[in-house]
Formats: structure tokens, sequence, C-alpha cells
């Protein structure tokens, strides 16, 4: 038996390691997908080793992640419940979609993870990868019958048994997880939604109480509603995302505190970074109201709710979302041009924006003197309108 098992050397993942040989005498090879934890990897090749992995592969997503991901998402402008990015969200499928590759590379029938069965990401790394091979085989431990763990304590117990480094204690007061996009913070001290925060979640921003007390200016260069430029400068996917986190984590931006709910239908409260996303967001969304067309926005923005969705539930390989995706990619054909955006005390303002493609005419839309518009044709137009509500109200009975 051959397993390929999403590992990033952490307490539930080493644990399922030795667990999986154990259990089922498997050969289990590890993957890692750096997508931008920004978490030491180095020494995670000997630690697999160490704990009886036959092959460890660590593989840097994070141009991939930007590319294919993060930006295709943002020309959506896709906001779960019109709070979340998405942060974690947009990640499990592309880790999926590697850990199928390696399956198939490696001949491996199986692929294991370590996601809860309360969760989310077990629904999005398991549809992920039957879109994209419908005969994988997956193992979820947490939900299966041999799996007797009931707490991270058994599990730091377990590890200690069987001599498996590890450096968690029972003690730690929440759970992370961190990517290109953002950090997410769950569990433990925030499962009390009245409870606030420890300033210790604060990672990639910085408190809005010690932000600099001076705004910042940054302008963001679109390409068909894909980000290429930060201040004039031209950058990859990865690394212009790092930019626009360096810049939105220094003025305090992007930092949410929510309850959201689950695809499973519970209610979670997390506390997010997304420092450059939302910088992103703003700046998008104000370049396409001089770029695009009212109808095709308006048809646009209706997806939203329905795009947001299938990337939260794990859709992303479904035909619907590829389907949706092709008409966003089509009205974004005019959204070229800059933004610039005033940074200050946890806001992103917009100051400014431009586009070759604008649709914004000064010169119809002034209060001065013009001689391109007849103020006197709204007169006909309020009338037709109004026609409707006329009739309306004319056939209105008095009451008795």
């Amino acid at each position: 038996m051959k397993v390929v098992l999403a590992y990033s050397g952490g307490l539930d993942t080493s644990c399922i390691l030795k667990w999986l040989q154990d259990k089922y005498n498997a050969e289990v090879i590890t993957y890692c997908a750096n997508v931008g934890q920004d978490e030491e990897l180095d020494g995670l090749h000997e630690k697999a080793y160490g704990t009886g992995a036959k092959k460890s592969y660590i593989e840097d997503l994070t141009e991939e992640f930007a590319k294919d991901y993060i930006f295709p998402m943002f020309q959506a402008n896709a906001i779960y419940e019109n709070m979340y990015l998405l942060g974690t969200s947009i990640a499990r499928p592309l880790i999926a979609k590697h850990l199928v590759e390696v399956a198939k590379a490696e001949g491996a029938e199986y692929i294991c993870h370590g996601a809860t069965g309360k969760g989310n990401d077990q629904i999005r790394f398991e549809l992920s990868a039957y879109a994209l091979n419908p005969s994988i085989k997956v193992i979820a431990p947490w939900r299966s019958p041999d799996w007797t763990f009931k707490s991270r304590t058994d599990l730091i117990n377990y590890a200690h048994e069987h001599k498996i480094p590890i450096t968690v204690s029972a003690a730690k007061p929440y759970s992370m997880d961190r990517n290109l996009l953002h950090i997410s913070f769950e569990g433990g001290v925030l499962e009390d939604p009245w409870q606030e925060a420890p300033v210790e979640t604060h990672v990639l921003t910085v408190p809005v109480e010690k932000a600099p007390d001076e705004p910042e200016y940054c302008t963001i260069e679109f390409e068909k509603g894909i980000p290429v430029a930060v201040n004039g400068q031209k950058l990859s996917p990865a690394k212009l995302m790092r930019e626009l986190n360096r810049l939105g984590g220094k003025h305090a931006i992007g930092r949410i505190d929510i309850v959201e709910t689950r695809f499973t239908g519970m209610k979670d409260r997390g506390v997010y970074e997304t420092p450059g996303g939302t910088i992103l967001f703003h700046a998008h969304r104000a370049l396409e109201s001089i770029c695009m067309d009212r109808e095709v926005m308006s048809l646009r923005d209706q997806l939203i709710p329905q795009y947001s969705n299938l990337v939260y539930n794990g859709f992303w390989f479904a035909p619907e979302r590829e389907f949706l995706q092709a008409s966003i990619t089509k009205s974004q054909e005019n959204v070229t041009g800059e933004v610039r955006c005033k940074l200050y005390k946890g806001n992103c303002f917009i100051s400014g924006r431009r586009s070759p493609y604008t649709l914004y005419d000064p010169e119809i839309v002034t209060f001065e003197a013009d001689n391109v518009y007849n103020q006197g044709d709204a007169t006909g137009f309020i009338k037709l309108n109004a026609l409707r509500l006329r009739v309306n109200s004319a056939a209105k009975k008095p009451e008795c």
C-alpha cells in the first residue's frame, strides 16, 4: 500500500505519518506544498525520513498560486458572506492538484490529509482530488474508525511515545494557517466569540494603534483585471503579493474578526489577516468603476455570491466554476489601467484611477456648460420610466 501524505511536519501530520505505517504497513511519501506560509522548511526532508517516510517532496508553488488561483479569483471580486476574502479556501485545490500528480508519478493509489471531520478543508481537498482523478482513494484519519485520538494531548503523548520530534505543547491557544494571501487563526481561546483575539494574532498586520501616523500612497497597475506592477515596478505574481502584504501590513490593513458559516452548516469564528488582498480588492473595484459597462458590471456582480460559495465549498475544479470564470474573464477585457491607494490606519482609500479604456467623460458629466449633452432629453426619459408607475397608481381602487 502506497500513500502520498499532505505533510507540514506539524503535530497532526507527523503523527499521521507514523500512524499510517503502524496501522496499514503503508509506504508513505510525504508532500509539502510551499504556498507562501513562510514556515521554516529546512530540515523537513530529514524529519520526514526520520519518521519513516520512503520519499519526501517539498515544492514551491507560490508563483502558480498567485497567477492561477489568487488573481483569477480577484478578477471576480470574490468575497464570502460579504467579509471573507477566501485565503485558506483558494489554496486547497492547488495543494490537492499536486497531491494527485505526485500520486500518479509514484504509482500510489491513496492520498491522505490531516483535515478534521468538522471543517471545510476535508471537503476542499477531496472534491478537488476526485475531480482530477476519479479513481483516487482518500484516507482521512480524523474520520477513520481506526483513529483513536480525541485531542491534541493524545497526539502529543503519541509523538512522545514514538519519539517523533515536535515543537508544540497542549497549551497552544489557537491554530494558524498561513499562505501568500492571508493568515487565519481559529480554535482555542477564539472559540468564545465574545473573547477578543489576543495581540499575538497580529502576524501580517500591526495593531492599528501602532500603524504609522502618516499615510502612504501606492499605485497598482492592472492588465485585463490582473495586477502586474506596484509603484511602477513590474513584479512576478508572488512578488507582487508579497509587496502588497508588506505595505498593507505596515498600515494595519486587512484584519477581520468574523463568524462564518462552514459548508457543513456550523458557525465558526475566525480571525483573518489579508493585507495585500484587501488592497487588491479595493483597487480592482475602483478600476472597474471607470472601465466596465454598467450592465456588464451588474451581471458580473450577481455572480459574485455564487462564485464565492463555489470557492469556499471546494468546487474550484467543478464545471460551473470554470463556466463562471470564462464569463468573468470576458468581463475584464478593458479593465486595464492604474489605481492610486492611500494607506492609513487600517484603511485603504482610493485617491485616483485612470485607464486608456475609461468610460468616464468629463465633458459629458461636467456641471459646467457643455455642447455634448442636451439636458432636455431627460424629460422624455423620465416620462417613459414613470409611465408604469402612473398607470399602477391610477389603477389602484380607493379603500372601502
